[in-house]
């Protein structure tokens, strides 16, 4: 389905933030990985974390579910003998599976999202695994893939964590549950290093122990440990929440968000800061957030690494402040579910935004003004695209209609009804 988005006004009202999605999908791995029973409190609802509880079920393990929590029962460290997975289009839960699969016979990944997930490269885990004994095969780094167990073992492991710091927590939730003790080192620079630690946070809580260096290049994990059955409560997301934030910046608005811890580890609580440092009458107290919005904003010079899931959002913001903001250190934005800074770029053109990129950064001349709009733009599947864009509709003087904006419920299927409570003129359109 399409969604045509119509320039508003003003936004007033008051939201509950998502659940996080990135704590969601850590805990219902460490759930499963736990021998006895898990119960997860407020888990998020969205294509990736949903994607996790099927294929943990298709592991072995045990879920019940009601409105408030989720209860697991894991299979410790002998997932079910099953012969495929299906993650759909979801690559966090892929990279994090890759390695669980390696204590299984033989398990192939499926490719149902040959146009997105498909496309995007796995060749450093690969490679990671194969030094550990484990058989890949692939189609050149991407699905379908195959692991085959084999002689699966710890010991020293290098990874490359220049594309992704995924591969990295994928071996730091395997290693602990091996024979052997294991090194890690971590290979070039590595990339969203807030996420790493929001890992080594979940890991913690769930009984495990890791060594890590300051610089989180280095690791020491000793074996044989097992995860312990726990209760967990999953505080609301930032990246999601982003959006809403980027959309209450850009319009006259009163808006009102809870669940936002301010000492969160989720690096795009970072957004709270830029859009401050833009000049929008923000405060944060005790969890809520509340944006006065619709005053002049001003451009600023972002390290975006510190913020990955949050730059679309917040460039869609700067695309109405007042003078030049640049975006670097964004490289690793090149490798998601599509390519989030030519694909994004060229569609904030389309609706009239004054945008540049380098190869690992974002630069854009804002327009405070307002930009055209009056287009029909593709999102590429993406749903950090899809809410960024609408945020850039908001404010353009035309209606813009995104394709296939369903897209949005691989992190945040509320969004659209988030933002038409809160006043945005949206509406789905039958394609």
């Amino acid at each position: 389905m399409d969604v045509i988005v119509r320039p508003t006004a003003r936004l007033s009202g008051e939201i509950q933030a998502l659940s996080s999605k990135n704590y969601t999908t850590r805990y219902l791995l460490v759930a499963a990985l736990a021998e006895g029973t898990s119960t997860i409190y407020y888990p998020a609802h969205s294509e990736d974390s949903d994607a996790m509880r099927r294929c943990i079920r298709d592991l072995g393990a045990v879920i019940e579910e009601d409105q408030e929590k989720i209860v697991i029962t894991g299979f410790g460290k002998k997932p079910s003998d099953v012969r495929e997975l299906n993650v759909g289009n979801a690559g966090a839960v892929l990279r994090f599976l890759m390695s669980v699969a390696a204590l299984s016979p033989e398990i192939k990944f499926v490719n149902t999202y040959p146009e997105s997930l498909g496309k995007r490269p796995h060749d450093d885990l690969i490679e990671a695994l194969q030094q550990m004994g484990a058989e890949v095969e692939h189609q050149s780094g991407k699905l379908p893939i195959t692991i085959r167990k084999k002689a699966f073992q710890g010991g020293k492991i290098r990874v490359s964590g220049s594309v992704s710091s995924q591969y990295l927590s994928s071996l730091l939730f395997i290693t602990p549950l091996l024979e052997e003790d294991s090194e890690i080192e971590v290979l070039h620079d590595l990339k969203s290093k807030v996420v790493v630690g929001q890992t080594l946070e979940v890991l913690e809580q769930a009984g495990i122990h890791i060594e890590a260096s300051s610089d989180l290049m280095h690791f020491k994990i000793p074996g044989r440990q097992s995860y312990q059955a726990k209760e967990y409560t999953v505080q609301g997301d930032y990246p999601g929440s982003a959006a809403i934030l980027a959309a209450a910046a850009v319009v006259e608005s009163d808006v009102t968000v809870y669940r936002l811890e301010e000492h969160s580890k989720q690096g795009e609580r970072a957004v709270v800061d830029v859009l401050k440092a833009m000049g929008v009458d923000l405060t944060h107290q005790n969890g809520v957030v509340h944006v006065r919005g619709g005053k002049p904003m001003k451009a600023g010079e972002f390290d975006g690494d510190e913020f990955t899931d949050g730059v679309l959002a917040m460039v869609a913001a700067s695309v109405f402040a007042e003078g030049t903001s640049r975006f670097y250190n964004v490289e690793n934005l090149r490798y998601k579910e599509c390519d989030r800074i030519t694909d994004y770029l060229n569609e904030l053109r389309k609706a009239g935004a004054r945008v540049e990129e380098r190869q690992s950064e974002i630069i854009v001349h804002g327009r405070p003004e307002g930009i055209e709009g009056g287009v029909e733009i593709n999102a590429h599947f993406d749903h950090r695209v899809i809410m960024s864009l609408t945020v850039a509709g908001l404010r353009a003087k035309q209606p813009i209609r995104i394709k296939d904006a369903q897209h949005v419920a691989k992190s945040y299927p509320q969004y659209f009804d988030h933002l038409k409570a809160l006043g945005a003129d949206v509406e789905w359109i039958e394609q």
